[in-house]
């Protein structure tokens, strides 16, 4: 997943208080009943893997942390082995790496597909509205130009796509969840392209700056709301899924732990989880406190 990328240059380097200094990439099992919540080596599954663990300890289940693990193909291998037993997922990106030639229509889809190329000890519990992936964002003054507010859909740049100039990633030019794609499904084309980064700060300043008109910025990037960008509805799908969605082992979790994952799920939306990554980006909270006033607010703890 793009977005996966663009989270370790945006926002690395961030760390539970729980972290105790464990190494990530030890096989070695937990003991007793405990669960192991892993997470990826960026900051907004570490998040994620603090409020799962959290949710999971308020129900009285024994929680230890593996997080910034690193790769998908590595902690893939570590839910297999047992040495984790949740860890925060994207169901599109989970879905490519098992499958590279799905192509699902609805976020349900997705889950159904997942489902049938897992490994038969793990499983994924309800996804959650939550998605981090690519979006079409205009900057304020080109929102306020256009009458663009964040119900207005993609495809209402066609008239005005001539004028404008798009940045992102420099694979973002030649990817159907690009430019390819942008033409194709919308038919839009734009005045120029400007190769920047993938949803980071070159493509966030670019924007900020009007150098840039139109970017591919992330759905829970904090500078969305920061800079008052607007991200615009992708009613055809062309970017896919990437519901926030926790993949376990069926044997880590009874139901009142699944029931746990499934209370976060239902509660957790893109602008609740671009707010939190936001305390946590440029606020510089520790994610484990920011999870734990979360799930306070919510009821879930």
């Amino acid at each position: 997943m793009v977005a996966l990328a663009a989270a370790t240059a945006l926002l690395a380097g961030c760390g539970s208080s729980d972290d105790k200094g464990s190494d990530p990439l030890s096989d070695k099992k937990t003991s007793g009943d405990g669960v192991v919540v892993g997470s990826n080596n960026f900051a907004e599954s570490i998040l994620l893997a603090d409020i799962y663990g959290e949710a999971l300890k308020a129900k009285g289940v024994k929680v230890t942390y593996k997080p910034n693990i690193g790769s998908r193909e590595t902690t893939y291998g570590l839910l297999k082995n047992g040495s984790i037993s949740v860890l925060p997922e994207y169901n599109g990106a989970l879905l490519a790496y098992l499958d590279p030639k799905a192509a699902p229509t609805t976020a349900e889809e997705t889950t159904s597909a997942i489902l049938k190329k897992l490994d038969p000890k793990l499983t994924v519990p309800a996804y959650s509205p939550a998605q981090d992936k690519d979006s079409v964002t205009v900057n304020a003054s080109t929102a306020k130009k256009y009458h663009l507010t964040e119900k207005s859909s993609i495809a209402d740049l066609k008239p005005v796509a001539k004028d404008l100039t798009i940045g992102a990633s420099p694979e973002f030019q030649t990817r159907r969840q690009g430019l390819v794609g942008l033409k194709d499904v919308y038919g839009l084309e734009f005045k120029s392209f400007k190769a920047l980064d993938a949803g980071g700060p070159l493509t966030q300043t670019a924007l900020t700056k009007n150098a840039v008109q139109v970017g591919d910025i992330f759905t829970t990037d904090p500078t969305i709301a920061k800079e008052k960008f607007v991200v615009l509805q992708d009613p055809k799908n062309l970017f896919g899924f990437e519901n926030v969605q926790p993949l376990i082992r069926k044997d880590a979790l009874d139901k009142k732990g699944v029931a746990a994952l499934d209370a976060v799920s239902h509660k957790l939306d893109t602008a609740t989880l671009q707010d939190l990554a936001g305390q946590v980006q440029s606020q510089h909270k520790d994610p484990l406190d920011v999870a734990r006033t979360w799930l306070k607010s919510a009821g879930l703890d």
